[in-house]
């Protein structure tokens, strides 16, 4: 019976540890999810205001819809969490008092038996009694680690009195918690349901203008297209170099640092959600068009600066019509590119370090004023840059 109650003690105590870390983990999560709501809104804003809609605006309010339904799954994985506590509080509050019932009538029943063995046989006469001096001092031992085991017996009463009373509070704090997070995910569900109906609305309205919408998917891909050229040219000319010159260990060493961090390297901006997203994607209001990204889109509202991921050399900076300027900057074997640049702070043959400015974001008055940086990484060909910048 002893160990029943230690065993539940510890399982109590490990349980309500474990829950605690996932809880912190699980709020700040949704902390940082909700921060990137509030952007994303400030992103839309001027969509509202000056009522502009654009596809760019449509993928904005189809993140924020995704970032919304992930904060409604952390509180629904909240929710869960709590109710496995409950419901293993509930069974260790029921043990811990049967045991303790247990425990009282056995005490109980000790100390009456030895009132009565006292009331006819004191432990004094019992120890005089003995036989000899080394008999005696057993009994007294004896006595002694019988009125020891009742102590211990008579705190693991009280301690397993005050856990019960512990738990219980924590069960009613857990159902008052679970209430609150219940009416919250009500809220975000009104909440999603409404944007939900905006983000049709913009569809809607864009999808009446198909034919703008095609040539602008056309001038999307004329740009990929200029770039795609230009990037070519460079590899080329590399492996003209390569076949006169070894990789010089400068190179090679960068080309490896690049790949080791590969997953935490900083976003090219400081700031920004990503609106479109590297491979075949179907477009938001299309539905029968697909487009091939060779990068992603990194969009964000304010001054924006553009910025270098990794320390490398510009090895090239040239001008798109319709995307501005774009730098490319060599790290090793590996390339970066960044489109949509003005006010370039960079020239060709430029040593740049991790975060350094190269230039800003065009904020482009028919899109909001939003700044959409085009980014892209390659080898000998493309990759997803997500999978080589730090989650957000």
């Amino acid at each position: 019976m002893k160990y029943l109650v230690v065993y539940t003690l510890l399982f109590l105590l490990f349980s309500n540890c474990l829950y605690s870390q996932t809880k912190a983990e699980l709020e700040e999560k949704r902390k940082k999810t909700l921060e990137e709501i509030s952007y994303v809104d400030n992103l839309l804003k001027t969509t509202e205001k000056e009522k502009k809609e654009s596809i760019n605006a449509v993928k904005i309010i189809g993140k924020k819809l995704n970032l919304r339904e992930s904060v409604i799954s952390n509180m629904g994985q909240e929710i869960s969490l709590l109710s496995d506590r409950i419901a293993l509080n509930t069974l260790a509050i029921d043990m811990m008092e049967t045991d303790l019932k247990t425990l009282k009538n056995d005490y109980a029943k000790a100390v009456i038996n030895s009132y009565k063995q006292k009331k006819g046989y004191p432990d004094i006469v019992y120890i005089l009694s003995a036989r000899d001096f080394n008999q005696g001092y057993k009994r007294l031992k004896y006595l002694q680690q019988v009125t020891k085991f009742r102590r211990r017996e008579s705190e693991i009463i009280l301690e397993l009195k005050t856990q019960i009373e512990t738990s219980k509070v924590k069960l009613q704090n857990d159902l008052y918690r679970i209430s609150e997070l219940k009416t919250r995910e009500v809220q975000q569900k009104d909440l999603l349901e409404k944007e939900q109906g905006k983000k049709q609305e913009m569809v809607k309205s864009l999808s009446n203008r198909e034919r703008q919408l095609k040539n602008d998917l056309e001038e999307k891909k004329r740009i990929a297209d200029k770039i795609a050229i230009e990037i070519a040219k460079l590899i080329d000319e590399e492996k003209k170099k390569n076949i006169k010159a070894e990789v010089t260990p400068e190179q090679k060493l960068i080309s490896d640092n690049f790949l080791e961090n590969k997953g935490r390297l900083p976003w090219p901006v400081e700031k920004g959600i990503i609106t479109s997203h590297f491979g075949i994607q179907q477009n938001p209001v299309l539905k029968y068009v697909t487009e091939k990204n060779i990068g992603i889109e990194i969009t964000s509202s304010g001054k924006v600066a553009a910025r270098s991921i990794f320390q490398g050399v510009v090895v090239n900076i040239f001008t798109i019509r319709g995307a501005n300027m774009t730098v490319i900057i060599r790290h090793g074997k590996y390339l970066s590119v960044y489109t949509n640049i003005v006010n370039v702070r960079v020239k060709k043959g430029d040593k740049v370090e991790t975060k350094e400015e190269i230039g800003d974001v065009y904020s482009d008055p028919r899109d909001n004023f939003n700044c959409v940086l085009k980014f892209m990484i390659c080898e000998t060909d493309y990759q997803d840059p997500e999978a080589w910048i730090t989650k957000n």
